[in-house]
């Protein structure tokens, strides 16, 4: 993966947002460890991948809950319905939560179906994905050390 390099990551951190089976974090930390690659580019392009895949979910549930039963479609029914409830309770601040993993794809999509406006949906989920991979950054540091 370090032959591709920042593109990789970027990529593997858009897909790992998305419906697709991708472990950005583990690409992060491979990279990270080469020393190979400025740390705070990797941060911003790790960020942005995840973000941005962020934002094809929410893309989704704005315009295309219609295919919600398609195989394709980011999450089942069930896992909709649960993001929706827990979405309810906490409000828009639970798109900081959107870092997790299994709650957070479900999460974004709700956030499109409830029509939470796009730039506060960006912010908080920027601000949540960088939070998540500055974290994994500096354990990969402590761990060189």
């Amino acid at each position: 993966m370090t032959s591709a390099g920042y593109l990789g990551l970027f990529v593997s951190a858009f897909l790992a947002a998305t419906i697709f089976p991708a472990s950005s974090e583990v690409v992060l930390t491979g990279l990270a460890a080469t020393g190979d690659f400025n740390p705070l580019w990797l941060l911003l392009v790790a960020s942005a991948g995840n973000t941005l895949g962020s934002v094809c979910n929410w893309l989704l549930g704005r315009f295309c809950l219609r295919w919600q039963d398609r195989s394709w479609f980011p999450a089942s029914p069930e896992r909709l319905a649960a993001a929706t409830v827990w979405f309810n309770r906490y409000g828009v601040w639970s798109l900081l939560l959107s870092w997790m993993p299994i709650v957070g794809d479900p999460i974004t999509l709700v956030a499109g179906v409830l029509k939470v406006g796009f730039w506060k949906f960006l912010v908080l989920v920027a601000i949540a994905k960088t939070v998540r991979y500055l974290v994994v950054l500096e354990l990969v540091e402590w761990t060189i050390l």
